[in-house]
């Protein structure tokens, strides 16, 4: 009888776990060839952030690497996402709607590991550790075990994710040898930084998210939005090496379909992408460059972006498939399109430094984390050529993200500058170290627009004209930042209207072949256009129609492969191209053609360009000549702009220098709306001057001119008040010495003579400190005048006290001859006459002036 076990429901459905539990585990490591399975320790407690919130600030986990263990010191990455970081999406009547996180605190963390020079980690904790790292020579991937609740985690080696190879179109015949050096380590390539990259750059990101990338995601807007931020973590780390951070300004999910045509080859869904973004993202979210991520592959092709473009407005975007990698994998696909916008190419066939095998713009490198030599010599010629001026704008405060930090570089909220850490900050003029604050007298600490820590005046030209198509920007005088860029409206007749206006740039032949074969190239004849680019290979065609070359018709020969002549020099570029000459039968024509054989992840730039005028009333759009009425132009110059501007890419009058703002009907500056004034308007020094003449020069130069031509009568005057006030001197003397001779007398007569009465004697009072006093009482031998009074008449002959000699003013011409007195008398200081400016002799002294000299008058006669 065979044996009979009892059904359990509980038993049953722990099966049906279990074997769930597995398949979602072998689902998870299918994409793997080789992987380990490791639980991580947390070993240190955190620092709780300091603005109170409640996201750690700093963690410490011990994991195990290939049976060694390492030590992971992580800090919050507070610089990878704008603080006015938002998701757009569409709802169902076409609009699209704007969210910003209401959640400030985020979970993603970069980091290092312990004893391990070079080590870079960028780890997610928001579900288990899930990131990358790098040490030395090798990369890996780290992500929970969906299967497991013992915190069980996989790392592998990125190289080990299974993936399709990418497809650039570089054959093994065109690479130059590698190089013999050995490999340099990450420590020596940081090392190995140049002067130009000593300054932080800045790449304002926006991601776009396709509709088939959404739906895959279960149309999980959280789990799409999740993910890009995981993205944007690792981009920051990998970028760090060239001293670029990288952050998230807008990230945009197609949740009700896809806003162009994503069919056809790789290069017509970037051209497409590029045209939209012009369109419909730059005015939604300033940024520097544009990534769609795609679900649909085309044919191996990983993505495609253009070189160079990053500050353009017009192709500053790339595109890069998503279907089966993993996050960590895919973020090497987007640095390398992204190192295309920087102006990086390829570093196959080229003498490359890299510390590991492949870097990531190596054409088939997939999981890479390190940039080449090349790679670094390639952004820098892009910011010396001035192709990168908009990395320099840090991104604004607006609502914070995540509590501000002062030291990474980015200005929070609340913070009027940041220089970095101490050190850093040492050589900055302008912003406080520790504060985040401008210094005591400043007013900006960066921006194109701020110099020596001040505004610079209005007027300024903080971007200046490149070509006949562009314009100038002025600084405000109130902002440390320039204008937006605006160029001549598309379509705007160039090159005595041989040309258009297309994109900022007169686009036409001869400024193409110049700018690969040197001044003296041109545009070859049409012939050579039919002759080469009707052949539809490699050296001429007009583009790809699937993954085949497309040859071109006769109408659009002149839209393909540019043609030259005239070609005396070879260009001189990071990459070597191939030369093609092709001569025409039965003429001495040779058409010169260039190959750069950059892969097929980058367009073409040998071909002719977008915009160019092919015949009359035409352009080049797509590789087919078609008419110039695509480029919408509708300015009438005449009518909207008094014929005394031009129209700018705003639709908005540019006037010429004499001319104001809006319309250039009026006089004034220059300049639009747009631009900034073109003067300064605060500037007050002219004003200033016109005070200073009117008000003090003019008056001075007046009474200077009055002073010259009066100058007779006024010195007439001058004498003639100085005279009368030394005659006003003479008589104050002469009325002082009257006042003197009623005092008490010097030499007096012999006793019972009459004598004046002294009255009071002189005391130390009256006299001056360098003179003797007087005697308080009557003198010796002196009778007293109180017994001797004499009638009253004139006076009697009475000698001076001194060796001076006095002759009344009264009396007669002849008067009876002085006789000496015989009797001693008291001796008194005299005080000595004071010099006074000559004067004419009164009138009634006339008479005796020829026989006297006049003196002091006599003592008042004896009462």
């Amino acid at each position: 009888m065979a044996a009979t076990y009892p059904s359990h429901p509980f038993s049953i459905g722990i099966c049906l776990v279990a074997i769930c539990t597995l398949i979602q585990g072998i689902e998870q490591t299918s994409f793997l060839s080789s992987y380990n399975i490791i639980i991580p320790q947390k070993v240190a407690r955190a620092r709780r952030d300091t603005a109170g919130s409640s996201g750690e600030n700093s963690l410490s986990y011990a994991i195990e690497v290939e049976g060694k263990k390492h030590v992971l010191h992580l800090e919050k990455n507070r610089d990878f996402i704008a603080s006015d970081f938002a998701v757009y999406t569409y709802a169902a009547n076409g609009s699209i709607v704007s969210s910003q996180l209401q959640d400030k605190e985020h979970c993603h963390y970069q980091g290092y590991a312990e004893g391990v020079p070079g080590s870079v980690a960028a780890i997610s904790t928001c579900s288990g550790l899930r990131g990358m790292l790098h040490l030395q020579n090798s990369s890996y991937g780290i992500e929970p075990l969906d299967s497991s609740d013992k915190f069980q985690h996989l790392i592998y080696r990125l190289e080990d994710v299974k993936s399709e190879p990418m497809v650039c179109g570089v054959t093994a015949a065109d690479k130059e040898p590698e190089t013999d050096i050995n490999p340099l380590s990450m420590t020596q390539l940081l090392r190995r930084k140049r002067a130009v990259l000593h300054q932080t750059r800045y790449v304002e990101l926006f991601l776009v998210v396709d509709k088939e990338r959404f739906d895959m995601l279960g149309r999980n807007e959280t789990a799409v939005r999740a993910e890009m931020v995981q993205l944007s973590n690792y981009l920051d780390s990998m970028y760090t090496m060239l001293n670029i951070r990288i952050v998230l300004v807008g990230l945009m999910i197609w949740t009700d379909g896809n806003k162009i045509g994503i069919d056809g080859t790789a290069g017509d869904v970037l051209g497409r992408f590029v045209q939209w973004r012009e369109t419909s993202l730059v005015s939604l979210r300033r940024h520097d460059s544009a990534q769609l991520v795609l679900k649909k592959g085309f044919g191996g092709t990983a993505g495609m972006a253009f070189v160079g473009t990053v500050c353009s407005r017009s192709h500053a975007g790339g595109i890069n498939v998503f279907s089966h990698y993993n996050v960590q994998s895919f973020a090497s696909i987007v640095a390398h399109e992204l190192g295309h916008n920087l102006g990086m190419n390829h570093d196959d066939g080229r003498n490359c430094l890299c510390s590991v095998d492949t870097c990531i713009m190596n054409s088939g490198a997939t999981g890479s984390k390190n940039f080449s030599s090349c790679s670094e010599e390639d952004f820098e010629k892009l910011t010396l050529s001035k192709g990168g001026t908009c990395l320099l704008n840090m991104p604004k405060p607006d609502e914070a993200y995540s509590a501000p930090f002062c030291g990474n570089k980015l200005v929070d909220i609340g913070e009027e500058c940041d220089c970095g850490s101490p050190k850093e900050c040492e050589k900055d003029p302008c912003c406080e170290p520790g504060t985040c604050k401008l210094r005591s007298g400043a007013q900006c600490a960066y921006g194109t627009c701020c110099q020596n820590c001040r505004f610079s005046s209005g007027g300024t030209v903080c971007r200046a004209v490149a070509n006949e198509c562009d314009l100038p920007e002025y600084c405000n005088g109130s902002s440390p930042f320039c204008q937006p860029d605006v160029y001549i409206q598309n379509g705007h007749p160039c090159q005595n209207s041989k040309a258009y206006c297309y994109n900022g740039m007169c686009q036409y032949y001869d400024a193409q072949c110049q700018a690969i074969f040197g001044s003296k190239a041109k545009s070859a004849p049409p012939v050579c256009y039919q002759e080469v680019n009707s052949k539809g290979d490699r050296f001429g065609n007009c583009g790809f129609q699937g993954s085949d070359y497309r040859k071109c018709d006769t109408r659009n020969a002149r839209c393909g492969k540019l043609q030259c002549e005239n070609v005396e020099t070879m260009p001189v570029f990071g990459i070597r191209p191939s030369y093609i000459q092709t001569p025409i039968h039965g003429t001495t024509t040779i058409c010169w053609g260039v190959d750069f054989q950059l892969g097929s992840d980058v367009p073409d730039p040998a071909m002719v360009n977008e915009g160019t005028k092919c015949d009359e009333g035409k352009i080049c759009s797509k590789f087919q000549c078609v008419d110039a009425s695509v480029l919408q132009y509708d300015c009438d110059v005449q009518k909207k702009c008094g014929g005394n501007g031009v129209c700018n890419t705003n639709k908005n009058c540019h006037c010429n220098e004499g001319w104001a703002f809006p319309n250039c009907q009026t006089k004034g500056y220059g300049g639009s709306i747009d631009s900034g004034p073109t003067y300064n308007d605060k500037d007050t020094s002219l004003r200033d001057g016109l005070l200073v003449f009117f008000f003090l020069i003019v008056p001075l130069l007046a009474l200077g001119a009055f002073v010259f031509f009066r100058r007779n009568e006024l010195k007439r005057r001058f004498c003639r008040k100085k005279r009368s006030q030394a005659h006003e001197v003479d008589n104050k003397n002469q009325t002082g010495g009257e006042r003197q001779a009623s005092g008490p007398p010097r030499n007096t007569a012999a006793p019972g003579r009459g004598v004046p009465n002294p009255g009071p004697p002189r005391n130390a009072h009256n006299v001056p400190p360098n003179r003797g006093t007087q005697p308080t009482g009557p003198p010796r031998n002196m009778p007293n005048p109180a017994q001797n009074q004499g009638p009253s008449g004139p006076p009697r002959n009475v000698p001076p006290a001194g060796p001076y000699r006095s002759t009344p003013a009264t009396s007669p011409p002849h008067s009876t001859p002085y006789q000496p007195n015989n009797f001693a008398v008291p001796t008194y200081t005299v005080k000595q006459p004071q010099h006074t400016p000559s004067r004419p002799p009164l009138p009634h002294q006339r008479e005796a002036a020829a026989n006297i000299t006049p003196s002091r008058p006599a003592p008042a006669p004896p009462l």
